[in-house]
């Protein structure tokens, strides 16, 4: 098992940038065993899946409403999971989640993660 905890979330104006974090810890499986995600939530609305990117982070894959602007990567030797929001709209304004899975490569879907951790909140101002 895993644990999964955010950082980096905070207010920024439209056009801004945050670097989210996610530090995993925990015993098990180790992290080659894990794909990796972000998810967001925003009000009223239900998961949506953002990013994911392999163990190895050479496989990646976008959300067409954050392609060019936001960016997965992962650094092994310090177990954490990054994500990298320039160009910052309104519309990304959400809960932003942390999420590892087994089951494939490379998930990009919200229902196929199966540990989380608990989201820090990201708003862009207009």
């Amino acid at each position: 098992q895993v644990q999964l905890a955010e950082s980096g979330g905070g207010s920024v104006q439209a056009g801004g940038s945050l670097r989210l974090s996610c530090a995993v810890s925990g015993r098990g499986p180790t992290f080659r065993s894990y794909g990796w995600g972000w998810v967001r939530q925003a009000p009223g609305n239900e998961l949506e899946f953002v990013a994911a990117c392999s163990w190895g982070g050479a496989n990646q894959h976008y959300a067409d409403s954050v392609k060019g602007r936001f960016t997965i990567s992962r650094d092994n030797g310090a177990n954490t999971v990054y994500l990298q929001m320039n160009s910052l709209k309104p519309e990304d304004t959400a809960v932003y989640f942390c999420a590892a899975q087994r089951r494939t490569v490379v998930a990009a879907n919200a229902a196929l993660y199966e540990f989380w951790g608990q989201g820090t909140q990201v708003t862009v101002s207009s």
